[in-house]
């Protein structure tokens, strides 16, 4: 007990040290002069706060079983109540799909929003997570996927004139056949070299878009990019060809702008869900065990006859189509591109989505996405500190849990002593 008074004291005096330059002291004008204004209120709570989960922290280790005993014994006192029979997954799945599907028409407009955006990122993180938790290739550059998908979209639109659903497909192809070029020049990569060379490749694409100011239209990016349409249908107020009928005028509805909020949602939510089901089962295959053997050990892989080149080369193009289809879909939400969307950032913020939730763990980065994104919005008068507390919590993660939120279970077994 007095060790783990003396930890809880030593974290809050640390936690004080660190956010009173941030939280405690603030410029702020009076009159002509500007003078220091102390905050003692927010340090006080964050040092208390600190102090009670250090304080805590035995007893919960406690009482989900993570002190004593063997892996096995642990996991099953700890984690007993979160076993569910095959049944009983499958129909919690279909609860929680059958609610995400009803409730944005009992949401206000601009959750719906938030979680439409929550969904892009689950789409992005389940890509990334083909690369990195499943094949265990470090990328930090899968945002020029994103890019290529968002630009295919828009640049077929702006000199083709297709739309939406024409140019999905060949949005996610590009993508992926930028995600297998990438492959070639890592095949012989790994750890940090992997990683410098992919956040090489994220920054190149960026700078193209950029430079090639005839075909993107430079720093600008490229506007006016339409929405999906239902069955050919638009979903505006007018159609945008004379005498065309919209999505409202063939059902007779009155058209709401809330409608075309609603539907971007279900579509979205559609994606992400297609993702995770198509992701779930290739982990199953021969591929996904592939993955997962060059994840562990190469030299291993190598020498059980499979091809480290073309197991590469899958992840990479996998993860890419993936983010592609991501990209084209963000292009339609937003109706305009531009290169200020895909900086190093984004990558970093949806590594950090994989990482969190745990690397090959499906369900934790659904729930990672969806804490990074609606959290923030949670707590808007934080807005300015949004990377400091993101980074806080990356260190704690890394510090207190780095396995992520729900780790990928693994089959093992134990040789008893």
């Amino acid at each position: 007990m007095r060790d783990t008074l003396r930890n809880a004291m030593l974290a809050a005096v640390m936690t004080a040290v660190v956010v009173t330059p941030i939280f405690g002291l603030r410029l702020e004008r009076a009159g002509i002069e500007t003078v220091l204004e102390p905050h003692w209120s927010r340090v006080l709570w964050a040092c208390a706060l600190v102090f009670a989960v250090q304080l805590l922290r035995p007893w919960i280790a406690r009482l989900f079983g993570r002190s004593g005993g063997s892996a096995r014994e642990r996991q099953a006192s700890g984690w007993r109540l979160l076993e569910l029979s095959p049944v009983q997954r499958q129909g919690l799945i279909v609860l929680l799909i059958a609610l995400a599907m009803v409730w944005p028409f009992m949401a206000g407009r601009n959750a719906v929003d938030i979680a439409t955006l929550a969904a892009i990122y689950i789409m992005l993180g389940l890509g990334l997570n083909i690369v990195v938790g499943f094949a265990g290739l470090l990328d930090l550059g899968f945002v020029g996927f994103y890019a290529v998908g968002a630009y295919t979209y828009a640049m077929l639109f702006h000199w083709a004139g297709w739309g939406f659903w024409q140019a999905l497909p060949v949005a996610g192809a590009a993508a992926a056949l930028f995600g297998f070029v990438l492959g070639f020049p890592v095949l012989r990569l790994r750890g940090d070299y992997l990683a410098i060379v992919t956040l090489g490749f994220g920054e190149i694409i960026r700078l193209l878009l950029i430079n090639l100011t005839d075909w993107t239209g430079g720093p600008d990016g490229i506007s006016s990019i339409p929405k999906p349409t239902v069955f050919g249908l638009e979903m505006a107020r007018d159609a945008s060809v004379e005498g065309a009928t919209t999505f409202h005028q063939w059902l007779g509805l009155e058209f709401e702008t809330v409608h075309m909020v609603i539907f971007l949602y279900l579509m979205a939510l559609s994606l992400a869900l297609i993702t995770l089901w198509i992701s779930n089962r290739l982990i199953r295959m021969p591929i996904g065990r592939a993955w997962e053997a060059l994840r562990e050990d190469e030299i291993a892989c190598r020498s059980l006859g499979l091809n480290p080149m073309r197991i590469k080369l899958s992840a990479f193009t996998l993860g890419a189509m993936f983010a592609g289809f991501g990209g084209a879909f963000f292009a339609a939400r937003q109706g305009i591109v531009s290169p200020e969307s895909f900086t190093f950032i984004e990558s970093a913020l949806i590594l950090a989505i994989v990482v969190l939730g745990g690397m090959g763990s499906q369900l934790g980065v659904i729930i990672a996405a969806v804490l990074i994104t609606v959290l923030p919005e949670l707590a808007r008068e934080f807005a300015e500190y949004r990377m400091l507390m993101f980074g806080l919590v990356m260190i704690l993660m890394m510090v207190w849990r780095p396995q992520g939120l729900l780790p990928m279970k693994r089959h093992h077994v134990e040789v008893p002593a």
